[in-house]
């Protein structure tokens, strides 16, 4: 793999999971159940960040199977985000 990507892919999960602690300390010193989704959603994209690479990698399969894979982790992230703005 690529230097450049490989640090890419772990600066978007910093600071992914960066995000999603704020949001859980939020959750925390507030009680907002809002937070606790925002925190859950931001694990997720960051996990989603990093899964396409380690699947294609590890597993053997193609590209286009964990682009997939990584596409529908990171969505559920993006509406547990999306349900802690509606609530």
């Amino acid at each position: 793999m690529e230097v450049p990507f490989v640090l890419a892919k772990l600066i978007t999960l910093a600071l992914s999971l960066a995000v999603a602690y704020l949001a859980y300390h939020g959750y925390r010193r507030h009680g907002r159940e809002p937070m606790l989704y925002v925190a859950a959603g931001f694990v997720f994209i960051g996990a989603g960040a990093i899964c396409e690479g380690l699947i294609y990698t590890m597993f053997g399969t193609s590209i286009l199977s964990a682009g997939l894979i990584q596409a529908a982790i990171v969505s559920s992230g993006m509406v547990l985000v999306l349900v802690s703005l509606t609530k």
